[in-house]
């Protein structure tokens, strides 16, 4: 065969290959779509001599989108930044992964105008499907994707949208968090929240704690949130010491930081009058003080079980939407000492 010459623009295209070959792009494409079978051996046996030679690369999106899919899976975070969404991410990427699939992350930054474009975004990537942690302030745009494409929600729950949920069972975890804390001898008990704003997951850790304590006797509780008046209110909660020993619960690893950098601004000596139970494990609770106590999150079996919820979507699965509660377990460590 005479030598062919690469195509002077750089990357060669199909239309230099079938040009190359002496063929239409028809059969080019027919080729590379894996009908090889349909063409003449002799046919065959130059395109391939010439794609070899030309160094040619199919684009996998053009192809993919002729088969009708990507196999891309979009995600849609509100905050990449958190740890947990980190953590939630890295078990879908992995689950992706081992079936094929490859992910697409968009970070909205905690932003409505960040999380509409990317919404938009997503959508003209042609993903087969989304897997969504949500501001939950775009619900009607998100149930209009829904309609088009499998999505499943992690998390965080929107009303408006019937579609899978994967997140935490957070009235289990409350319910472990007061236990703990009322076993060993803990009688005054304050949470901190970062505020709800919507947040579905936030509510319902909120709501679980009040219903709890209501229940308990001899426990007293309160809320707050984490903002500009935290320093004060947590000085008031620890003025108001004569209920008994108390403690905090962080509803998750934002409260925790900020609860920590007041501590410590205010001098306390750290877990010797207060104990501390915080949701969410992250990778500087053992350092603290001799050990944060802490509700670690299944994030990777939460990334992975969202993934294949939504594979199972893909899949043709039409069953009613569902929602899939995964428990925290208790990592009890020196914040959380034995009150007399």
């Amino acid at each position: 065969m005479d030598k062919i010459l690469s195509p002077a623009r750089g990357r060669a295209t199909i239309s230099d290959v079938a040009k190359a070959a002496g063929v239409s792009k028809a059969t080019v494409s027919r080729y590379i779509g894996g009908d090889r079978q349909l063409l003449a051996d002799a046919t065959a046996q130059r395109i391939e001599a010439v794609i070899e030679q030309l160094d040619y690369r199919p684009s996998r999106m053009a192809s993919a989108l002729k088969r009708g899919h990507t196999r891309l899976v979009g995600m849609l975070l509100a905050d990449i930044r958190n740890p947990y969404s980190v953590a939630v991410m890295h078990g879908v990427e992995t689950a992706c992964r081992q079936h094929g699939y490859s992910l697409v992350v968009c970070n909205t930054d905690c932003d409505d105008e960040q999380e509409r474009l990317h919404l938009q975004a997503l959508q003209s990537y042609n993903v087969d499907g989304l897997i969504v942690n949500t501001l939950g302030h775009h619900a009607g745009e998100l149930s209009s994707l829904a309609r088009e494409l499998p999505m499943v929600l992690v998390d965080r729950q929107l009303a408006e949208l019937q579609a899978d949920l994967v997140g935490l069972d957070n009235a289990d975890a409350v319910e472990q968090a007061l236990d703990h804390l009322q076993q060993r001898g803990y009688r005054d008990i304050l949470a901190i929240s970062e505020p709800l704003d919507g947040t579905s997951s936030r509510q319902e850790r909120v709501s679980a704690f009040q219903a709890s304590i209501a229940r308990r006797r001899g426990l007293r509780g309160q809320v707050i949130e984490v903002g500009g008046s935290l320093h004060e209110r947590l000085a008031g909660f620890l003025a108001s010491a004569g209920h008994g020993p108390q403690a905090l619960f962080t509803c998750n690893g934002v409260a925790t930081l900020e609860v920590m950098r007041n501590l410590r601004e205010r001098g306390e000596h750290l877990f010797r009058d207060l104990g501390l139970v915080a949701l969410d494990e992250l990778d500087w609770y053992p350092l603290v003080g001799g050990g944060i106590t802490a509700l670690a999150q299944p994030t990777e079996r939460i990334g992975a079980a969202a993934f294949q919820c939504l594979l199972e979507r893909l899949q043709g699965s039409r069953l009613p939407a569902r929602r899939m509660d995964l428990r925290a377990e208790l990592i009890v460590r020196n914040s959380t000492p034995i009150r007399d």
